[in-house]
């Protein structure tokens, strides 16, 4: 029998790798990678990753400015480094994220974007391989709107915890989303004290809705599953568009022969009973519902708040070289 990876590849789901450390990723054949700022400061702690840091500080050093200007630009090119690297091996896109900082401010965000597109670009390395990552706030949604359909660039609207968001993102037309599994149960054990299997995971159950929901009124948007915490929760997603995995996990799923069936598909989706909704154009109606939805604003506001955590002890770091 195939590994538990295999098949899980076999049900239609793409595999992507979700991690700074590319490599330790090639034996998984995934065909994307995922990075974001908290990924990319543990890679950067290893001593194999030096010569990137060293790429970026160059880069940086051919520019004016004082060294917290200088940390700026080394930081966003040490970003497309780790990206240019991780697509020698993976044969799809990588998802690169925009400082979380910017996740409140649209028109930063899209500048931000247009300027990692175009670091990649002077790398050699087309915006087709490239989906830049947008945190799932109302700003980042219409900051990925406008950089799809007016520049083209592809857009992975992260940190997504809630059924609206997601409806608003498929009505942006962004071309991927990562509801967030693990760190959706992380919330409901904590605040309830149970203990949950992969039937009857809260994460599990918030992905297999958007899931069912997207394919059965004909979204192109990609559902890609992401933050997982056991096998469990990926198996369950069986079938699922995209679920972006751990190396860790990755390895675990390597390791086992059990079954791994499909367990989501656009024919079961078609007999869910969800009703279509709408929030184009109707910010207050999105933030009303978000508010209402207390796991989803607490996990995005304290996903926002580590990710720009991460970026400010990457940017220090970065300073102290100048």
């Amino acid at each position: 029998m195939s590994n538990s990876l295999e098949q899980l590849k076999a049900t239609g789901t793409v595999i992507v790798a979700d991690t700074g450390d590319f490599e330790s990723i090639a034996k998984y054949t995934p065909q994307d990678a995922t990075t974001n700022p908290s990924l990319i400061l543990a890679a950067t702690k290893k001593t194999e990753y030096a010569k990137l840091i060293d790429v970026a500080v160059d880069y940086a050093n051919q520019h004016d400015g004082d060294a917290k200007h200088k940390a700026t630009l080394a930081l966003d090119r040490l970003l497309v480094e780790f990206g240019k690297e991780i697509l020698k091996i993976v044969p799809g896109r990588v998802s690169t994220e925009v400082d979380a900082r910017l996740s409140f401010d649209k028109e930063k965000t899209i500048e931000k974007a247009l300027h990692i597109i175009k670091l990649y670009e002077e790398q050699g390395i087309s915006k087709d391989r490239v989906l830049i990552k947008v945190a799932s706030t109302w700003e980042g949604i219409q900051a990925a709107r406008e950089l799809e359909s007016k520049h083209g660039i592809h857009c992975n609207l992260t940190l997504l915890f809630s059924f609206v968001q997601a409806v608003a993102c498929a009505e942006a037309q962004v071309t991927l989303i990562s509801p967030f599994v693990g760190r959706i149960l992380d919330w409901y054990k904590k605040s309830t004290g149970k203990e949950y299997t992969a039937e009857n995971d809260p994460g599990v159950e918030s992905v297999t809705d958007i899931y069912n929901y997207y394919k059965k009124y004909g979204y192109k948007t990609i559902v890609m599953g992401a933050s997982f915490r056991n096998t469990g929760e990926i198996e369950a997603l069986a079938g699922c568009d995209y679920l972006t995995i751990s190396p860790k996990l990755l390895q675990e799923l390597l390791d086992s022969t059990e079954s791994v069936p499909a367990k989501l598909s656009v024919e079961s989706a078609q007999a869910s009973k969800h009703e279509k909704v709408s929030y184009v154009d109707d910010e207050a109606t999105f933030r009303f519902l978000l508010n209402e939805d207390a796991m989803a604003t607490e996990k995005l506001s304290e996903g926002i708040r580590n990710f720009a955590k991460d970026c400010v002890t990457l940017l220090d770091e970065l300073e102290k070289r100048f």
